[in-house]
């Protein structure tokens, strides 16, 4: 047997080192400040969540921009840009948006030295599926009048948007999830800022298609907060070393 071929490890060894977390070193006040950053995000997630919960079954507090703002959208229709909206809805829907994660983690997965970040994106995708179906039965808010609906009628409840919290979790879970590694911080904050435009697009689009409720979109945004904060928290648990960084 060669040296080489003695080096080489075997198809197990191969297997397990794919699925190995990946380790990074950081400063110890990087790492600080990632949980500093997951903590504030969870706790203003849950806070804005839980306001705005209150104000739409009350029927009052910030519930007040309901309306306003589902007219000032009517009143912008038109052909074309029900069309624009239309295509976002469906990019972000319940039949393209599982397709796109499942396309996303398994090529990411298999291309990747590592599989923890797919790992990661899938799992916050299966949570905030699982927050979604779980409260908006109990909540059971009603959607806007299906006169106002300008595709299919849907009955089922309006609060949260699973269309914006699926959006929202995917593009700021993947941005965290790739960007996180990199050296540069002005592109960390260009991707956010993409992501964010995105994350509104979807939000509009749900108003304007007169499926949901600006609150239902912001309730959702608010829960998407959480989810991001609790994946930032889990990959820095496991994944972060304090040390000196390599150059």
């Amino acid at each position: 047997m060669t040296e080489t071929a003695a080096k080489k490890p075997g198809a197990l060894r191969r297997f397990h080192e794919k699925f190995v977390v990946e380790e990074r070193t950081v400063r110890p006040s990087a790492r600080r400040n990632l949980y500093i950053i997951a903590g504030s995000l969870g706790a203003i997630g849950l806070v804005a969540f839980l306001v705005i919960l209150d104000s739409v079954r009350e029927s009052d507090g910030l519930s007040v921009i309901d309306q306003p703002i589902q007219d000032w959208l009517r009143s912008m229709e038109s052909p074309g840009l029900t069309i624009v909206m239309t295509i976002i809805a469906n990019v972000f829907g319940p039949i393209a948006m599982p397709i796109i994660v499942l396309v996303t983690t398994v090529w990411w997965g298999f291309a990747a030295k590592h599989a923890w970040r797919p790992f990661v994106l899938a799992g916050g995708m299966i949570v905030g599926v699982a927050i979604v179906q779980t409260l908006a039965p109990i909540i059971g808010r009603d959607r806007p009048p299906i006169s106002l609906m300008l595709l299919d009628a849907d009955y089922t409840p309006s609060f949260p948007s699973g269309h914006v919290m699926g959006a929202t979790d995917f593009l700021l879970i993947t941005t965290f999830l790739v960007f996180s590694r990199r050296r540069y911080p002005i592109s960390t904050v260009i991707a956010f800022l993409v992501a964010i435009v995105l994350v509104a697009a979807t939000a509009v689009c749900r108003v304007y298609l007169g499926y949901h409720w600006p609150t239902d979109a912001l309730a959702s945004i608010s829960l998407s907060l959480i989810v991001l904060g609790g994946v930032i928290a889990i990959d820095t648990w496991r994944t972060v070393r304090v040390g000196t960084p390599q150059p």
